[in-house]
């Protein structure tokens, strides 16, 4: 049997050993006999013994003294491989939108409250009416300088012979070299009013209409159907007087092309009830009421009869 010393010796190791381990202060009476303990036990042997020695007892110790690791579940090393790669993309997501939004991502202005002045690279000016967007591409100016609108506003364009500048509305486009003109959009109704230079407006199902300063691009409101009138200022009003200079139809009903005409040449125009409906193209260009309507009745195969303003369409 082993004597009790050597139990004490032993138990006061492990003890040693745990405070170690879990970094409590070792008191000054431990401290008195571990000295004791390490002069006698070191006192014949050198320094490589020694090593080797406390290497041994550390590790045989060691099993006693560090509690064992549980093997980590399969789902649990799944959850975190999981957890890891959602990590990752959302680290690529956050870095691929700042990257999209710095580089990529156009520059959107819009008129929430009032008028806003939008100043281009190119030196070009836009005014956004209240409720506009204007949408630019970080390619702006680039060989073709392009913006997209929604809504109302006007343009001053930086001249520029060999990069045109276009326009992208709702359903039409308007393209220029460098111009003053304005947009509006409402609803349906479409136009382009040109102060100064010289546009070129193209619509969906219509020819490229081509203004000069004080003319206007309209579509009355109607898909397919495009108008250039020229506008006067009246000296008394000071409203501005608008005459047709042109007038498209591109498969339009003929009860939409008898309104446009009763409205801008303030006439009237009775016609068989079952011709509503019949789809019309046809071209105006300019000319005085009584002009357009002997051509109107000619596609129809109608006959007009004129009395004062009114123009009747019969068989």
């Amino acid at each position: 049997m082993k004597s009790q010393k050597y139990k004490n010796t032993k138990a006061f190791v492990f003890k040693l050993w745990e405070r170690e381990v879990s970094e409590e202060k070792i008191s000054k009476k431990e401290n008195e006999l571990l000295s004791q303990w390490k002069s006698r036990a070191e006192k014949n042997l050198d320094k490589i013994h020694m090593t080797e020695s406390k290497e041994r007892v550390l590790s045989a110790l060691e099993l006693y003294c560090i509690k064992p690791v549980k093997p980590t579940p399969i789902y649990q090393l799944k959850r975190y491989a999981y957890t890891a790669a959602a990590v990752v993309i959302l680290l690529l997501s956050v870095g691929g939108i700042l990257t999209y939004t710095t580089l990529f991502k156009p520059d959107t202005y819009t008129a929430n409250t009032g008028n806003r002045k939008v100043y281009l690279a190119d030196g070009s000016v836009v005014t956004l009416l209240k409720g506009a967007e204007l949408t630019i591409d970080k390619s702006f100016p680039g060989s073709t300088r392009i913006v997209d609108l929604k809504g109302d506003a006007v343009f001053s364009v930086a001249k520029s012979k060999t990069h045109p500048f276009i326009v992208r509305a709702d359903g039409f486009s308007t393209r220029v070299l460098g111009t003053v003109f304005k947009i509006s959009q409402s609803g349906k109704d479409k136009s382009v009013h040109l102060y100064e230079g010289k546009v070129a407006v193209s619509s969906a199902g219509t020819e490229v209409s081509y203004l000069k300063p004080n003319q206007k691009w309209t579509n009355f409101g109607i898909a397919h159907t495009a108008a250039v009138l020229s506008l006067t200022p009246e000296n008394k009003s000071g409203k501005q007087k608008s005459e047709l200079v042109s007038l498209s139809f591109n498969d339009v009903s003929f009860r939409e092309v008898a309104e446009v005409m009763q409205a801008n040449y303030k006439i009237k125009i009775v016609y068989p009830k079952e011709m509503a409906d019949k789809r019309i193209t046809a071209d105006f260009t300019g000319g005085a009421a009584d002009d357009n309507m002997e051509a109107l009745a000619f596609i129809l195969g109608l006959e007009v009869h004129k009395e004062d303003h009114i123009y009747t369409l019969k068989k």
